[in-house]
């Protein structure tokens, strides 16, 4: 029995430019749009993430809440406890393709934005996050 040559992974074994799917992270929990801003704090903590990826009635991506903002919300002067994620979300967040590059990904979206970015198919499921700030 003979051991196997170890391969060389260093970066000049891996593609110049990886697609998006490559880098991305699992888009987390997925929630309703219709959720109050409260809920949404208590499925965040529940779950122990950062973010949440917010979907509409037919499951299609419409942005994403991160903790930060939605206790920046709740802390507000004008919080009503019926202010739902719909309210904060309204679908004019950049989304990007998985199969564009990450450099193609970081001109798509508006200049000096950093963060998480939700990575969506064709018909706007949440397929996973990319994180500008990276």
């Amino acid at each position: 029995m003979t051991l196997g040559q170890l391969q060389d992974r260093s970066v000049s074994a891996r593609p110049l430019h990886d697609t998006v799917i490559d880098v991305m992270d699992a888009a987390g929990p997925q929630v309703w749009y219709d959720m109050t801003v409260e809920v949404a704090l208590s499925v965040m903590a529940a779950a122990r993430a950062g973010h949440l990826v917010v979907c509409d009635e037919d499951a299609r991506c419409v942005g994403l809440v991160t903790h930060a903002r939605l206790t920046a919300v709740r802390d507000s002067s004008g919080f009503t406890d019926r202010i739902r994620l719909g309210d904060i979300t309204d679908g004019s967040e950049p989304f990007v393709s998985p199969l564009v590059t990450r450099e193609e990904a970081e001109e798509a979206v508006p200049f000096g934005r950093l963060g998480l970015v939700p990575v969506v198919d064709d018909h706007g499921s949440a397929l996973g996050i990319l994180d500008l700030s990276r």
